[in-house]
């Protein structure tokens, strides 16, 4: 890596020349490509906007989150999770993993590097990368120049905030998901929690084991399945069946399981979508609800659900069905989105909505040495497997342009040794 640098009193910028990619993103996928890329002996360059690794994980997550899935589905390349850690690792033991993992394959990001734009030029067939840099009183701009540019800022980079009429009148707290930690300090508080994905069933939970009266606002249709069935994991269990089975039969047979052990969800307002749970997940992205034990929660009244917003006033939000309830706080369990579109300066490969044209598993390559990790809508496993494949194609790039090198060196030596 060489750099070039100007300094004008509190203002500076440099240019990097890197001499191998350039990897956006210091989460789960970025240290997977980082990890891929160490094995083959690849230097690159990680660049991260926060100030540590994980930023999602180890900032804007709940207190008494776990991975969703079997710690075996979620495990980096080339660096399994330790034996002691349970089936389902909490929030603290996911980031020691992570942590764990930089570490091993001592990948040490640029932080505090937020990225403004990237532009691959066509004529010197490189990719200029500004990011910008404020640490204490100077703010410093970095060019990084590479032939490859790998995309790993993933599904998550920003939060959805929803444009409802009256939430500014409203008064009371009002929040996202990715503020909340604990529903300690809401006890006795009446809550809406707008959303009813994974993250705002656990929400719903963890605010009625605090002792909070939460309702939660349930728009369209939803999958929920139980975490485990007959004591395998239901993802799992799905994922052996279709080894032998179509998509539409293994959905059949997971909801027919759902209903044995869950029973209908439909009168608790709860309705499950046409649509299976996997074939929804495959073709639009939309994950179903894995119950840990917000369901009994909703039998028992302790959680509930509620109609569609039609608008918020002081203290009081109206439902679509004219009902209107008294209100202390509000989370927005409303998810998050990617950020791509506003600093790749690109439109063949990624769509508006940052996310690649090509649907999974093709996602991951785009022209001019451009690559994607995170965005296959198929969690860890998915951004593992993409990480591999971005490594092995760089890799193979790589060895081939050193192979050049050494014979154009070769060739040089021949000719001095003959003049």
């Amino acid at each position: 890596m060489f750099n070039f640098s100007y300094q004008n009193g509190a203002y500076s910028r440099r240019c990097v020349w890197v001499n191998g990619p350039v990897i956006i993103g210091a989460g789960p996928s970025g240290l997977a490509v980082g990890a891929c890329l160490k094995e083959q002996g690849i230097p690159f360059v990680v660049l991260e906007r926060a100030n540590c690794i994980a930023s999602l994980w180890q900032n804007r997550t709940y207190d008494r989150l776990k991975l969703h899935l079997p710690k075996k589905f979620c495990q980096l390349p080339n660096f399994p999770f330790p034996q002691h850690f349970p089936q389902y690792p909490s929030k603290k033991q996911f980031i020691d993993y992570l942590e764990s993992y930089a570490k091993h394959f001592d990948i040490n990001p640029q932080f505090n590097e937020s990225v403004q734009s990237a532009k691959y030029d066509d004529v010197c067939q490189l990719w200029r990368v500004r990011t910008v840099s404020t640490t204490e009183s100077t703010r410093s701009e970095v060019d990084y120049i590479c032939q490859w540019l790998v995309v790993a800022t993933g599904e998550n980079a920003e939060r959805v905030m929803p444009d409802i009429e009256g939430l500014q009148e409203f008064g009371g707290e009002v929040i996202h998901a990715s503020e909340y930690k604990s529903g300690e300090k809401y006890s006795g508080k009446k809550v809406l929690v707008v959303g009813c994905g994974n993250s705002g069933m656990e929400v719903s939970l963890d605010l009625s084991n605090h002792g909070a009266k939460p309702s939660m606002v349930v728009r369209s249709s939803v999958h929920v399945l139980p975490r485990e069935i007959l004591g395998m994991s239901t993802f799992q269990l799905g994922m052996l069946m279709m080894k032998w089975l179509p998509l539409w039969l293994v959905d059949k047979l997971l909801l027919i399981l759902a209903w044995l052990i869950l029973g209908s969800t439909d009168k608790y307002g709860l309705k499950r979508p046409k649509i299976g749970p996997l074939e929804l997940k495959n073709n639009h992205g939309k994950s179903p609800v894995l119950d840990i034990g917000a369901l009994q929660k909703i039998r028992a009244g302790e959680i509930k659900v509620v109609s569609g917003i039609k608008k918020f006033s002081r203290g009081l939000v109206e439902l679509v069905n004219g009902e209107n309830l008294e209100i202390d706080s509000v989370v927005l369990a409303t998810g998050y989105c990617s950020n791509v579109p506003y600093w790749l300066l690109e439109s063949e490969f990624f769509c508006k909505n940052g996310f690649p044209r090509s649907p999974f598993p093709n996602g991951w390559k785009g022209k001019g040495g451009l690559y994607a990790v995170g965005f296959t809508r198929r969690g860890l496993s998915g951004a593992a497997s993409d990480a591999t494949k971005i490594a092995n194609d760089i890799g193979k790039i790589w060895k081939e342009d050193l192979k050049q090198k050494k014979q154009k060196v070769s060739s040089h030596r021949r000719c001095i040794s003959q003049f």
